[in-house]
């Protein structure tokens, strides 16, 4: 739905080429978490923990080792020192690092495919247009103007789309208020947007499971923005109001940082400074800026994780989506496959140069998740039955790479945590 929301709008709007409204099942094996969109050269790339390329295609095409060196002198990627630092994006790379975006990501790379086709474009310039895609399905006033082709789906058929929460995972939030912690769901996503999902996912009482509810959070700059530049609102049936200049009691909010919340949450626990362990599952706009510029502790969900339990047999990739039972049963099912095209989200094996032998190397995406989260876990199922004071050992400088993974490290990570020399 996402893919063809924004093909839609590329195709009608901007008048790139029909071909882009057709999707072939085997191409999802293109989208893979960790990748950056080199925007200027239309290129994706794969990078190791020091930003050398591991892989990387040009639109959806594999480069070959050779053009990956022709393009990228010794391997090197001249825009990592600056993407690495802040885990950020410009104008210049974007980074793919939660399935909300993928599909986008295989939408470029067809872009590219199909430019290459008609121009042969040495700079491609088609980002602003699918800025504007971006804008046009999921603008604030989207969900209430029926605006694009998003929201209107969703809206319609939300079982088509839409994975009820688990009864032991509603359990776990009670349990938690219940022992006196106060809860919070802070997201990007409007109120209107947000009501729909939690009501169709945990239940029309799902606001007395959050003590605080803050949408149009608009993460990352919710951690990084100070109350002048993005102070809370209050809502009246989901329009935004005048901003509020401290925040007093819990409730339902718009917008606003984390400075401002930090101190309701003093005032709220009678502590000077509370604990946060904030959730989330995008690198990018939950857990790198909640531990950069708040100092929360935090919680990666990583499907990834499940990736190399259970692979998905081929066969029930094209049923349709209706059909339930897909990801049930005792076995978590991958909710996605390892992609053939990019492979492990965590580990790659590095070519040598000359004739060196060839190295397995963790990618800069495993690196971020020892370095800016506390634990990675694949689902918040995986801890919902475990005791509230259970002890989880932590991701730390001093502790083995895989220490944070609950409850196992991905195999991938497993044979011998130094890189190993394959033959």
């Amino acid at each position: 739905l996402i893919y063809d929301s924004f093909a839609h709008y590329m195709v009608t709007e901007k008048g790139y080429d029909e071909d882009l409204l057709t999707l072939a099942p085997d191409s999802l094996d293109f989208c893979c978490k960790g990748l950056v969109l080199d925007i200027e050269e239309g290129n994706f790339l794969k990078l190791a923990e020091d930003g050398t390329v591991l892989r990387a295609s040009h639109g959806t095409k594999s480069m070959t080792s050779e053009e990956i060196l022709e393009m990228y002198g010794r391997r090197e990627w001249k825009h990592f020192n600056t993407v690495s630092g802040m885990v950020s994006r410009t104008a210049k790379y974007y980074l793919y690092d939660n399935y909300f975006d993928l599909p986008g990501a295989l939408l470029c790379a067809r872009v590219v495919d199909c430019l290459d086709q008609h121009d042969g474009q040495k700079k491609y310039d088609f980002w602003k247009d699918m800025v504007a895609a971006i804008q046009h399905n999921y603008k604030i006033t989207a969900f209430k103007e029926d605006c694009g082709m998003y929201f209107p789906e969703v809206k319609k058929h939300p079982d088509k789309y839409l994975q009820r929460c688990p009864e032991s995972v509603k359990k776990w939030l009670k349990q938690l208020k219940s022992a006196g912690k106060i809860l919070l769901l802070i997201t990007s996503s409007h109120s209107d947007y947000c009501r729909l999902l939690c009501e169709h996912i945990i239940g029309n009482d799902f606001e007395e499971y959050f003590d605080i509810v803050i949408t149009n959070a608009l993460k990352p700059g919710f951690f990084s923005h100070t109350p002048n530049q993005r102070p809370f609102r209050t809502l009246e049936n989901d329009e935004e109001q005048e901003a509020l200049l401290s925040l007093d009691k819990p409730g339902w909010y718009s917008q606003g940082n984390a400075i401002q919340l930090y101190e309701l949450l003093k005032k709220m626990t009678g502590k000077l400074d509370p604990k946060v362990v904030y959730f989330g599952d995008s690198m990018h706009s939950d857990i790198f800026p909640a531990h950069h510029y708040s100092n929360w502790e935090t919680v990666f969900i990583l499907e990834e994780l499940l990736g190399d339990e259970v692979t998905v047999p081929a066969e029930t990739e094209s049923e349709p989506l209706e059909k339930k039972g897909k990801y049930e049963g005792d076995q978590p099912q991958a909710p996605y496959f390892v992609s053939e095209q990019w492979g492990s989200f965590f580990m790659d094996r590095l070519p040598g140069l000359e004739n060196a032998e060839e190295t397995l190397v963790c990618t800069w995406s495993c690196k971020c998740i020892s370095t800016y989260s506390t634990i990675a876990i694949p689902t918040l199922e995986a801890i919902a039955d475990l005791p509230l004071d259970y002890r989880f050992t932590r991701f730390s400088p001093n502790s083995s790479a895989t220490a944070g993974y609950y409850p196992s490290p991905p195999r991938a990570l497993l044979p011998n945590e130094e890189s190993v020399t394959m033959k």
